[in-house]
């Protein structure tokens, strides 16, 4: 069933359109009889589990060996650590906001 709640009206019985909303019934708030929005429940996504994710491996050009310590290891572990940093960065503004 849908319910339709004027702006008023809504705000006072916010806690009722909630619960109508999580047990399934569509509601609509109005104002001044003109349908403006809809309640809809939030959507959780579940976290990944061991082995559900998508590793995280940087891009090497070639020139660097992040693994291989002696001389410059300071260097190419700074640069190892910034990589990630601008990788990681990448990743979080490519995914949707929720």
């Amino acid at each position: 069933m849908t319910y339709v709640f004027n702006m008023h009206e809504a705000k006072s019985k916010l806690s009722r359109l909630i619960e109508l909303m999580e047990s399934g019934e569509e509601v609509i708030l109005a104002r001044d009889g003109v349908r403006v929005a809809r309640l809809t429940p939030e959507t959780k996504t579940p976290r990944p589990k061991l082995g559900e994710f998508i590793p995280i491996i940087p891009e090497l050009t070639g020139s660097e060996n992040l693994s291989r310590p002696g001389v410059g290891w300071e260097e190419n572990l700074s640069r190892k650590n910034q990589m990630l940093l601008e990788l990681l960065a990448k990743e979080s503004n490519e995914q949707p906001a929720a």
